[in-house]
Formats: C-alpha cells, sequence, structure tokens
C-alpha cells in the first residue's frame, strides 16, 4: 500500500531519503524554509510545503512541521540527520498526532540523548565505559564535584552537555583553572544549544581511535549489526573522513565490539536504524560513548560493503515489516571511505564559505563511486546551514585500490566558487600512516603537513573551469 512521508529535513540526506520513499512506490513530501527556494530536494520530492523564512528556526519548529505532515495527509515523517532528528519531543508530537516516526520511539531517544541515563543502561548491561559522572549538581556543590573527579582521575577531562551531540557541547579541561571558569560558561552554550544546561564529565582517552558500529533493529526483538566504521579523522569533534570496515588488523577485537553493540541495542530497548559509538584506547581496549539515534551522515560506507540499503529499510521497519535478514546473512565485502566535501577553508581552520555561488561543477564517476549531494552549477550556497555539500563514497576490493581510486575521484573533482575541502583530502590520500590506517583522534593535530598545499589551480583544471563558466554564462547571460 502506498503512503506519504514527509521528509522533515534539507540537503543531500532529503535527497537521498526522497529517493528510497519513492523506491518503495510511497509519495515523498518536501519542508523547505526561504533560504532554500532553489534547492534540489524541493524539485526531487512529489510535493513541498514551504514551512516559512527561517533560517533554521522552521527547520526546528516542531508544530511547523507536525502541521505540514497533518496538511498533506503524510502517514510518516522520516527525520534524516541532524535538526529535529534526536528531539525525542519532536519524536513524542508524530506520535501524539497519529504520524509514524520513522526511527526509534520517543521515550528511548529521550534516554539516550541523555548521556548520564545512557551510561547508567550501559552499566547495568555490563558495557565498558570510560570514567565518568552523572550530571553535575548547580552552582558551587556541582564545582566542587567536578574537582574531586578531577582529583580522582586526573586530567584531561571532558566536560560535556547532557544533550549534547554532533561534536556540540564539548570542553577538553586540562587543570582547575579551567574547570572552574569552564563550567558556568559550558552551562551557558548547553542552554542555548539545547535548551539544557546540565553538564557531566569523563575522563579523557588519550588519542583514541573512533570505532562505531550500525545497527539496525525491527519491532519484534530482531537486531542486526552491519560491521564496523572508523570515524577517528575528525575536526573540532566532527567527522571528515569515514571508513568501513575498521582497518584494525585484530579481527576478534572486532567482532567483540559488534557484539557488544548488539548488547547495547538490545539493553535500550532499540528500534530502526541507529549507531553505537565506542572509543579504543592505545591498548585496544575499547569503551562505549553513545548511541545515535538516527541515521549517521557516514551510512553510505557500510551500504557499499554489505549492499543493504540503510534508509530504504529504515521506512520498511517503521511501517511494520520485518527484518528480511538475519546476522548470517550480513557480508562485509572490501572497503568503502567517505570524504565530506564541505564548502571550508581548510588553511582557515575549515572556515565555512556559506554565500558564495558554485560557477563550476564537475563530479567524478565510474566503478565503484558514489556521490551523495545536492550542489549543482549556479548554486549559491546558503550562509546559514552546514556547510556540507557532496559526500563522494568509494570502494574498492582492497584498502590499497579503494585509495588508488579515491585520489582518481579528487584529481577528477572540480567545485569553481567556494574553497573546499577537495585539495586537503588530495594532501590526505598520499599521506603515509593514512594508507597504513595508522591514525586516530589526533591524526590532524600530529600531521600539519597536510595543511601545506598550492590552492592554484593546474592547467587543465584552469581550462575547465574556463569551458565551464562560458557555457554557464551562455546559458544564464544574466547571472551575477
Amino acid at each position: 500500500m502506498s503512503v506519504k512521508i514527509l521528509v522533515a529535513n534539507r540537503g543531500e540526506i532529503a535527497l537521498r531519503i526522497i529517493r528510497a520513499v519513492q523506491e518503495l512506490g510511497h509519495t515523498a513530501v518536501a519542508v523547505f524554509e526561504t533560504p532554500d527556494n532553489d534547492a534540489l530536494h524541493i524539485r526531487a520530492a512529489d510535493e513541498a510545503v514551504w514551512l516559512g523564512d527561517g533560517p533554521r528556526c522552521d527547520y526546528l519548529n516542531i508544530d511547523k512541521v507536525v502541521a505540514a505532515a497533518q496538511k498533506v495527509g503524510a502517514t510518516a515523517v522520516h527525520p534524516g540527520y541532524g535538526f529535529l532528528a534526536e528531539n525525542p519531543k519532536f519524536a513524542k508530537a508524530c506520535e501524539d498526532a497519529g504520524l509514524i516516526f520513522i526511527g526509534p520511539k520517543s521515550e528511548v531517544i529521550e534516554q539516550l540523548g541523555n548521556k548520564v541515563v545512557a551510561r547508567e543502561i550501559m552499566a547495568k548491561a555490563g558495557i565498558p565505559m570510560v570514567p565518568g559522572t552523572e550530571n553535575l549538581l548547580a552552582g558551587d556543590e556541582g564545582v566542587a564535584e567536578a574537582l574531586a573527579f578531577a582529583d580522582r582521575y586526573g586530567y584531561p577531562i571532558m566536560l560535556k552537555a547532557t544533550s549534547g551531540g554532533g561534536g556540540r557541547g564539548i570542553r577538553r579541561i586540562e587543570n582547575n583553572e579551567e574547570m572552574v571558569a569552564s563550567i558556568p560558561l559550558a552551562r551557558s552554550e548547553a542552554r542555548a544549544a539545547f535548551n539544557d544546561d546540565r553538564v557531566y564529565l569523563e575522563k579523557v582517552v588519550l588519542t583514541p581511535k573512533h570505532v562505531e558500529v550500525q545497527i539496525i533493529a525491527d519491532n519484534y526483538g530482531k537486531v542486526v549489526h552491519l560491521g564496523t566504521r572508523d570515524c577517528s579523522i575528525q575536526r573540532r569533534n566532527q567527522k571528515l573522513v569515514e571508513i568501513a570496515p575498521s582497518l584494525i588488523k585484530d579481527q576478534a577485537l572486532l567482532d567483540k565490539i559488534c557484539e557488544t553493540a548488539v548488547v547495547a541495542a538490545q539493553a535500550s530497548n532499540y528500534t530502526n536504524a541507529g549507531t553505537v559509538e565506542f572509543l579504543l584506547d592505545k591498548d585496544m581496549n575499547f569503551y562505549f560513548m553513545e548511541i545515535n539515534t538516527r541515521i549517521q551522515v557516514e551510512h553510505t560506507v557500510s551500504e557499499m560493503i554489505t549492499g543493504i540499503d540503510i534508509v530504504r529499510t529504515q521506512i520498511k521497519l517503521a511501517l511494520g515489516k520485518k527484518l528480511v535478514f538475519g546476522q548470517e546473512d550480513v557480508h562485509l565485502r572490501g572497503h568503502a571511505v567517505e570524504m565530506r566535501i564541505n564548502a571550508e577553508d581548510p588553511l582557515n581552520n575549515f572556515m565555512p564559505e556559506g554565500g558564495k555561488t558554485v560557477s563550476v561543477y564537475r563530479s567524478p564517476g565510474g566503478y565503484g563511486v558514489r556521490l551523495d549531494g545536492f550542489v549543482y552549477q549556479g548554486y549559491k550556497i546558503p550562509e546559514v546551514y552546514d556547510s556540507l555539500l557532496v559526500k563522494l563514497t568509494v570502494a574498492g576490493y582492497s584498502w590499497n585500490e579503494t585509495v588508488d581510486r579515491l585520489r582518481r575521484c579528487l584529481t577528477n573533482f572540480v567545485i569553481a566558487g567556494p574553497k573546499t575541502t577537495i585539495p586537503f583530502y588530495l594532501n590526505l590520500v598520499d599521506e603515509p600512516d593514512f594508507r597504513n590506517g595508522d591514525f586516530d583522534t589526533s591524526y590532524l593535530e600530529t600531521h600539519p603537513q597536510l595543511f601545506t598545499y598550492s590552492t592554484e589551480d593546474s592547467e587543465v583544471d584552469k581550462m575547465a573551469k574556463l569551458i565551464a563558466e562560458i557555457h554557464y554564462r551562455q546559458e544564464n547571460p544574466y547571472a551575477i
């Protein structure tokens, strides 16, 4: 039976979901704010609903999004990632309005979104965790708690927002003076970002690897994992490069991590797609970090090595279907890597390049290459949203083959107008430690040579851009 599904997001993930909805024979409804008037997800959807002028506030307005779904007669809502995706109040509002929320239940999102409660659930399940505190008490009592924890475990310590996520609401503390000064600031930031000023502490795992597990669970008690991903290469606690499976050579360890992720999902009564994240220390001890209760940006690499369409599966499970595959049916083939092509200047601390127009866009292709994006020639990048333009995902039989293919794709990728992360990635793919799979979350700090490159185009790129610019001007004579 065909149903109507509202996609409560924008950009590449909205396009990704819309395509899956349409492949299943359902009707896809887009939503948009005024800065996204020219966005591709509006054109791709079967219907579109304007939410308001924004920016961002309408995508984040629960009442408006639910009202839009009711207005068009939607049966279900897919939140994508970011915006309202991990907001339990949004999931609950959908449930109360008789809409199917494509994700876990609202109470599960609420429990796992509270990092302290999530730690308690995992502790009861016997899952290893980094030493940490409960929510700190208010005022001077909370500061005293924090200093006592630091005295016991030593610095550095991470100060985290209880409702944080996506790299936000995190501060690394090195001494008592920083702790005393940072707690009120962190509370203020958390209140502004998440409307929740609670914070807690975790001991820092020095130079860890960031390894996560994609899990999928139906409503009938079946939980399956799709292997590991390594997301250690990050800037400002946000991922830049994602690899599947992890390049750690200890398969028994990876199997144990995957089994632990399944236990974590079962312990939290998880349903639909999610990601269990772990940190690995230099001695290869692993610790639970969090469960992301949504589709991840990097889901593409898991799809490439398993052949399983995660978004399609999300929709089917939310509509009451059972998982049609078991753990014995999941086979990891080869390697895949995803790079986020962002409109940012890596030489200027990854400063966003919003407000600029993409005057030339030439994408790579070929065997084992996948592009998830929403940018096109002539597209003016809004200044008010995330800087992601397109995700480049490449797969190969071996790691070396995958990296060779990745280099070729990056070389063939031309985006003129904004500065992008492409030149930085071209430096990265030939760096020996990256080639050898030897990296952790300190990789960018310990490899400053990655930020030494020329911003001048090659003669071939200059010619390609000139030709493309001429064609664009011919087709758009009044373009600025």
